[in-house]
């Protein structure tokens, strides 16, 4: 019964520190690909050219038509499907406006599997943008909803 007890314990030890290295390295990985706003509003006055990418869903881009000036609105089904899209050899930066930065992030997540190295995300995306009072402007270029997604 003891054996059993300690052979559970050391288990469930080992699991729970597994997880916790892999969510810290996770972390970590994520503050090295993500900008913040006031960090891109820098840079973006120093080097104008770095690429900024909107890769909200058509719905959020209809509800909140408001863009970062000089970002490109693409669907993020198009980026995700093919990522070459954003130039390798730029910095670009990506945002949405999903809780979590999750588009953002799984856009960064499959042009770091296509081997990009100048993409990072913004943290925060537009409403983090938009909190720190920088421009936004409107969106008036014509999109059509994907009723299939």
């Amino acid at each position: 019964m003891f054996l059993t007890l300690t052979v559970i314990f050391v288990v469930v030890s080992c699991t729970l520190l597994v997880t916790r290295i892999n969510r810290k390295k996770d972390r970590d990985e994520l503050q090295l690909h993500s900008i913040t706003p006031e960090a891109l509003h820098t840079l973006m006055a120093s080097n104008p050219g770095t690429l900024l990418f909107d890769v909200r869903q058509p719905l959020d881009l209809l509800g909140h038509s408001a863009i970062i000036p000089g970002a490109k609105w693409i669907p993020p089904q198009e980026l995700l499907k093919n990522p070459s899209l954003i130039p390798q050899e730029k910095d670009a930066v990506v945002y949405c406006t999903c809780p979590g930065d999750k588009t953002s992030r799984a856009v960064l997540h499959q042009a770091q599997a296509m081997h990009f190295s100048r993409i990072k995300f913004l943290k925060g995306g537009l409403a983090g943008w938009k909190a720190k009072g920088y421009p936004v402007e409107p969106y008036n270029e014509p999109f059509h909803l994907d009723s299939a997604t």
